[in-house]
């Protein structure tokens, strides 16, 4: 005689949202800010030693951190909806943010590479070249169109299975080495990553918002209940304190390996050491915010006011670096690092108080306006 196993089930959305998962964001959107906003006023061979390492190298943080939110967020907001009837309609959803995502990644190529005539810019637009300041948002606009429709999928694996799907960064690698992509390398970088372009691939990051997805789960379990999520968190830091300490014990000079790091070494195609700090350091943020959840996101309020319309904190601080502070007031390489690092905390304030204001605004106003999170993370 057998049984049948008793189907998974999946924890119930929550009814309103996790700030902590916006303090999470935040934190990658903030570091991200001090990165564009120092670099894009000064070449990075101009940063004093202290600029190089700890504060560049720190920032390396907020891309790893930027894939793990993306899935924690679809986790919780969209895959324990997968089974209802207005699935179709959420799904659909998804994917328009998709297409809103990509156009603010054009006009904002434009915004960034303006200034280095229309050719280069046509080429970006185009896919036959990339920008680096904004490509990030090239990734999510992809991602938005195609992994929406394999969310009722991974809602339906089993558990066991679920954990050995980041594995698929061995077929990223695979790919990588052995595919030849029809000779594009555009294509190429876009799908696995290429080292002559600035690019995110699809494949070649999606290990990480696997990762989230996972971690979504079990936070979505464990959220109500402060020492399911002391010990989630715990579990967290752990994991990345580890990644942290294998870096170090693989980076021989660990200053010029910070140096290296800070100046993207490793970093398209990813490479192992680039790999460990950054996901290492953006595990140990996420579990920090884990561990404080609404109540520290409270207190950091303004970073979850960033991290709550990462979008619009696109649009925000690379307009005012590049047409305000690069353009208008001709400050590209006409300040000191102090003074750079000064403007990028102060873009950080107004990213904020902008978003906290635009919030506020009646919605009639603001309904057409692009959401943030939930352009890029489905919130």
């Amino acid at each position: 005689m057998t049984t049948d196993a008793p189907p998974r089930t999946a924890p119930a959305a929550p009814r309103q949202r996790i700030d902590a998962i916006d303090l999470a964001r935040g934190f990658a959107v903030c570091l991200m800010i001090l990165s564009h906003g120092t670099n894009g006023l000064m070449p990075y061979s101009d940063f004093p030693a202290w600029g190089q390492v700890p504060v560049h190298a720190l920032t390396k943080f907020s891309s790893s951190l930027f894939f793990i939110v993306f899935g924690v967020a679809l986790a919780v907001a969209f895959v324990p909806r997968t089974a209802a009837r207005d699935w179709p309609q959420r799904r659909n959803r998804l994917l328009r943010r998709g297409l809103l995502v990509l156009l603010w990644y054009k006009l904002l190529t434009v915004v960034e590479l303006w200034d280095r005539g229309r050719a280069q810019v046509v080429d970006a637009l185009l896919y036959r070249d990339f920008p680096s300041f904004v490509e990030i948002l090239g990734f999510y606009a992809i991602a938005l169109l195609w992994i929406p429709w394999l969310l009722p999928l991974w809602a339906r694996t089993p558990s066991w299975l679920r954990w050995l799907c980041p594995l698929v960064a061995a077929l990223s690698w695979w790919l990588l080495e052995h595919a030849g992509f029809f000779g594009v390398p555009q294509l190429q970088a876009i799908v696995v990553e290429h080292p002559d372009e600035y690019t995110w691939g699809q494949l070649s990051r999606l290990p990480l918002v696997l990762l989230g997805l996972l971690l979504g789960d079990l936070l979505l379990r464990s959220h109500r209940a402060a020492p399911r999520r002391l010990l989630l968190a715990s579990a967290i830091a752990l994991a990345g304190a580890a990644l942290l300490a294998w870096f170090a014990l693989r980076a021989g000079d660990l200053q010029q390996t910070l140096v290296a790091i800070g100046r993207n070494e490793g970093k398209h195609p990813p490479g192992l050491l680039f790999s460990l700090f950054s996901v290492g350091g953006a595990l140990v943020l996420l579990a920090l915010c884990i561990a404080g959840g609404n109540t520290l996101a409270r207190v950091l309020r303004p970073v979850t006011v960033v991290g709550s319309d990462a979008l619009m904190a696109f649009i925000v601080h690379i307009s005012l670096i590049f047409v305000l502070l690069r353009n208008v007031l001709a400050l590209y390489q006409a300040v000191s690092y102090t003074q750079a690092l000064q403007l990028s905390l102060l873009l950080v304030a107004m990213t904020a108080l902008w978003i906290g204001l635009w919030k506020r605004l009646p919605r009639p106003w603001r309904r057409s306006a692009p959401q943030a999170t939930q352009a890029a993370a489905g919130r």
